[in-house]
């Protein structure tokens, strides 16, 4: 069901205990309500990137505190994945900061540590770019679950962040993926300076999507020194947890996943996010580039909440059944 900009815009102005409410009951409807997911986000190719993201620190077109590195080496790939899994991630995300793929050398090494760290049990999970179907059918044989190509913000402020490529190639890399029978992994980043209107009509945009995408990863800015963005304001936390919320509401199924910009958040915030329905989260001290909270931290964070990891599986199954999806699972 697809819903207009005024409902969501409806939701998203709902009394906050109101909204939570309502993502509570959606959440416990279609998911564990305890039930975390855990992935880590590994750079394998740093820097040097074509593209003008103002947020990124790897776009060539800035001078940051990002050096820029070659692919990473398979074997130094798997290590990391090892780590991840040893550290309790089901999910390991690979990351190179490329405009698209290109065939030859560099993918095909990319094909290979897809199919060693599909082959060690994890979910891999690719974000490289722009990417044609075919080559999203080579991942997906290699062993590739997922792939991520986040929408950002909104269509119309698209143009305000990056002018190398534009919204429509977004989308079409997002049909790609879904034509090749990966799942999708699209989200967005709040506190760029677009308005709340720009992040509704982004949730809008990413819930028009058919099916939506299994996860739905939701960054706060981390403004990097060197990057156009470096002093922008942080984004409000309670506007941070409303959106969390709607996407919740709107995106019954999806994974919603805290990303970046969490060690900003205190521990109050992010229980609150988990409140509004979020249910994923990276582990480990880098996502790419950017800072993000020890592990250590998180598993105290989660414990102190009562929240466990949650299965690949499972979390997979929410998303296909429209009913609870764990026998003897009360959605209460």
């Amino acid at each position: 069901m697809h819903h207009t900009l005024e409902e969501i815009r409806e939701i998203y102005q709902l009394p906050f205990t109101t909204l939570i409410h309502r993502a509570q009951e959606v959440h416990r409807k279609h998911q564990d309500p305890a039930g975390i997911q855990l992935c880590t986000l590994q750079s394998i190719k740093t820097g040097k990137c074509p593209e003008n993201c103002k947020y990124c620190p790897q776009s060539a077109h800035y001078d940051t505190p990002v050096d820029a590195e070659p692919l990473m080496d398979v074997e130094d790939i798997v290590g990391k994945a090892a780590e991840a899994k040893a550290g309790g991630a089901s999910r390991f995300c690979m990351g190179a900061a490329w405009r698209d793929v290109r065939d030859g050398e560099q993918f095909d090494s990319v094909l290979t540590t897809v199919r060693e760290v599909s082959d060690m049990g994890l979910e891999v999970c690719c974000t490289m770019g722009m990417l044609r179907e075919d080559q999203a059918l080579r991942l997906k044989e290699a062993g590739c679950t997922v792939y991520n190509h986040n929408l950002d913000t909104s269509r119309e402020f698209y143009h305000e962040i990056i002018t190398t490529r534009t919204y429509e190639d977004r989308l079409q890399t997002l049909k790609n993926v879904r034509n090749a029978g990966l799942e999708v992994c699209a989200g967005g980043i709040l506190g760029m300076g677009e308005t709340t209107e720009d992040r509704l009509k982004l949730l809008k945009e990413l819930a028009d999507l058919d099916p939506h995408p299994e996860s739905v990863p939701i960054n706060a800015l981390v403004p990097v020194p060197g990057t156009p963005l470096e002093n922008q304001e942080p984004v409000s936390s309670f506007d941070f947890v409303r959106i969390v919320a709607t996407a919740r509401i709107l995106m019954p199924r999806s994974i919603v996943r805290l990303s970046a910009g969490r060690t900003e958040m205190n521990a109050e915030t992010q229980a609150l996010c988990f409140l509004a329905g979020a249910n994923s989260l990276f582990l480990g001290e880098k996502l790419l580039t950017t800072p993000n909270p020890e592990t250590s931290d998180d598993f105290r964070l989660l414990n102190d909440l009562g929240l466990h990891p949650l299965d690949p599986e499972q979390a997979r199954a929410f998303h296909r059944n429209a009913g609870p999806a764990i026998a003897g699972f009360d959605p209460g």
